[in-house]
């Protein structure tokens, strides 16, 4: 409503207004005053010049007992809110704040109606009449330790939000960040503001999904009951870097309304990528000396030598690569033509079994893995080159769907007796250093059994 609509005049009428409608009465100041008073989260009086109370809202009724009725008309709190030794003290206090500048911050002892005492924390102001003159104070209370605990609320979240030692977004109900701690900015890659009102899927290449599902699940139907690590993707200046979050997740609403009404979700994670990684490999090692345990045990009944070397390769296999070929030099004098001695199915899963009809000759290109590894006596290593299809594998006469390759030296007894080679498709990962170290300890077992079964063949074998 305009201000001349409240004193009668008229004013240009927008294309919806009636002309001969009478204007909604005004809603009285007192009244307007008395709604506002009562309906503030904080106990509120008021004092006039000579200290009698002129004001007092429920909230101050909820916390010390007396209404409106008992308490407005009293000359301060003298002999009934606050004990008579005290009460010149509070007086004094309270209406010192009339002329002093700005608010006044005091801890009194206060009385309930029902005798109780409680302690509160005052913020009085002066009040000045219409000849700009002190006429009288207002003061704003609240029980200590509900203003301590909103003090702890605000003083935490603002610690979070800058110093924690966890990253801690706040997403809206759009899943779009917020707010973001420096912590979380270092993580996502970028800057604090630069970060807000940016779709996740913006800075998280891969496992964004996995995220923005959790983030919804938590809208929907609240906080789980535990963290959850997520594994990302994220997209930086250096290239993609995978990392582990282990995350918790609150949902946010507010406290103004009625009925619960979602703001977003507080998400807190802590990069914990070192410590998984260091988590997958103690595991992988622990693993990988298991199956070797296993194997040499299970070897040791083989009455065979090669049998013993096939089977320590079918347990080398499991969990570390797809296809195991074994290569044995024929005329260990000359030292150069390789025979294909055992190898798994090229076509499916299996167990490694010596070459039916007995060794076939392989001739492999110069500068094949294998030929290089007899070359140096070590292991190498090979992958095909991006984009390349099954020619690759085809022209080093291994399976068709391999296209990442370990060479392993076979030695004993100070001489080279052939190379063993691992093979992983392109679901997995190129071999690493730790693979290197693994398939060499395969390989010493598996020499000493084709060293074995040679010197009980007899000579030329």
């Amino acid at each position: 409503m305009s201000a001349s609509r409240s004193t009668g005049t008229t004013d240009a009428l927008g294309p919806d207004e009636d002309p001969e409608r009478e204007p909604s009465p005004a809603v009285p100041g007192s009244q307007l005053l008395a709604a506002l008073l009562d309906g503030m989260d904080a106990a509120l009086c008021a004092f006039d010049a000579y200290g009698t109370i002129t004001h007092w809202n429920r909230e101050a009724e909820r916390i010390l007992g007396w209404s409106a009725s008992e308490a407005v008309g009293r000359r301060g709190f003298a002999g009934w809110a606050v004990r008579s030794a005290d009460a010149g003290d509070v007086r004094g206090r309270l209406m010192a704040a009339m002329d002093a500048p700005g608010r006044q911050v005091h801890e009194f002892a206060l009385l309930r109606k029902d005798g109780g005492r409680v302690l509160v924390r005052t913020q009085s102001s002066g009040v000045r009449g219409e000849d700009g003159k002190p006429a009288g104070v207002y003061c704003a209370f609240s029980e200590v330790h509900a203003q301590i605990d909103l003090e702890r609320s605000i003083a935490l979240s603002e610690a979070l939000f800058e110093d924690a030692s966890w990253g801690v977004v706040a997403v809206d109900v759009d899943l779009r960040p917020t707010v973001v701690n420096a912590y979380a900015a270092r993580a996502l890659g970028g800057g604090r503001t630069a970060l807000l009102g940016r779709p996740l899927g913006e800075l998280i290449v891969q496992g964004v999904e996995d995220l923005e599902g959790a983030l919804q699940h938590v809208l929907a139907e609240g906080a789980p009951s535990a963290p959850a690590e997520l594994w990302v993707t994220l997209r930086t200046a250096e290239g993609d870097r995978r990392r582990c979050w282990r995350s918790g997740f609150l949902r946010l609403t507010s406290p103004l309304a009625e009925e619960p009404v979602p703001l977003g979700v507080g998400w807190l994670f802590r990069d914990v990528t070192a410590a998984k990684l260091a988590e997958q490999d103690a595991d992988r090692v622990r693993f990988r000396a298991n199956q070797l345990h296993r194997a040499a045990r299970q070897a040791a009944e083989c009455e065979d030598p090669m049998e013993a070397a096939t089977t320590s390769l079918d347990y080398a296999l499991a969990g570390f690569a797809d296809h195991v070929v074994v290569d044995l030099l024929a005329d260990l004098a000359a030292g150069e033509r390789l025979v294909r001695a055992a190898a798994t199915p090229s076509d499916a899963p299996g167990p490694c079994l010596p070459v039916s009809g007995g060794p076939l000759p392989v001739r492999y290109a110069p500068g094949h893995p294998a030929l290089r590894a007899l070359e140096r006596t070590g292991t190498v290593r090979a992958a095909a080159p991006a984009g390349a299809d099954k020619a690759w594998a085809v022209e080093h006469q291994w399976p068709g769907d391999a296209v990442h390759a370990l060479c392993a030296v076979l030695r004993s007894r100070g001489r080279t007796l052939g190379v063993v080679t691992f093979l992983r498709a392109a679901n997995r990962r190129a071999f690493e250093r730790p693979d290197v170290m693994y398939a060499e300890s395969v390989a010493v077992r598996v020499a000493s059994a084709v060293d074995l079964a040679r010197l009980t063949a007899g000579p030329g074998a």
